[in-house]
């Protein structure tokens, strides 16, 4: 909220200055601060670590209808991204409450060290942030994770700089920023546990959790997944 009344306070300066010469300033005036709160809005739900603003972007389903809908939007996923499945780049799974889960290994979307997305991968995403678009009741998290190589803290940072990339990325595709949040986890949730130090591959990823926004219960959506380790 920190950006809201500095950016509420321009536009209103910005809408008396011009009365008195623009017949047409009062609907100009509603359009600038109708984007102004919009704005902050979308930057409230998609960044806050605290509890977002619930409704101000996303309709929600109704309780009996949830398991249908999640099952529809699983199976274009899985139609769309199956040859991605099928050279075992990502993998599409259900979680609890009829959330779902796009995991996608870390060597697939970057180089090694890397938090900027291969060009090879840009038509994975793409196709993901066509399904997410077209399937609009849900809100969508992108975790980022890493092996143990490195750092506490250098992986905690590369996992989230990864997640914002994918974020970012999918937003670029239309997928709305209002629904999108984006967190790294560093090495804390492997999929895999050696015990003799080797840094398994597969605890590289992104996973993208897709959680549908359900009436009366719509907090649980902006609610962070739980553990996604093995």
């Amino acid at each position: 909220m920190k950006y809201f009344k500095p950016l509420l306070a321009a536009a209103l300066v910005v809408s008396v200055a011009g009365c008195a010469n623009d017949p047409n300033q009062r609907a100009k005036t509603g359009a600038a601060i109708g984007a102004v709160l919009g704005a902050v809005a979308g930057n409230q739900v998609s960044h806050a670590r605290g509890a977002p603003i619930v409704g101000a972007v996303v309709g929600a389903i109704a309780g009996g209808a949830v398991g249908n809908y999640m099952d529809k939007q699983h199976a274009q996923l899985q139609r769309d991204l199956a040859a991605e499945a099928a050279r075992n780049e990502l993998q599409i799974i259900k979680l609890p409450g009829d959330a779902l889960k796009i995991g996608i290994a870390s060597d697939v979307s970057f180089d090694i060290d890397s938090a900027q997305l291969r060009p090879n991968a840009l038509t994975t995403y793409a196709k993901i942030a066509s399904v997410l678009k077209t399937y609009d009741k849900t809100v969508i998290h992108i975790v980022g994770h890493t092996d143990t190589t490195g750092s506490d803290a250098h992986n905690q940072s590369l996992s989230e700089r990864r997640a914002s990339s994918v974020a970012s990325y999918e937003v670029s595709q239309g997928l709305p920023a209002g629904r999108v949040r984006e967190e790294g986890r560093g090495e804390r949730e492997p999929l895999v546990r050696t015990g003799d130090g080797v840094k398994e591959a597969r605890n590289r990823r992104v996973d993208i959790i897709i959680k549908p926004v359900i009436e009366g219960r719509e907090q649980e959506a902006w609610t962070p997944p739980p553990y996604l380790g093995g």
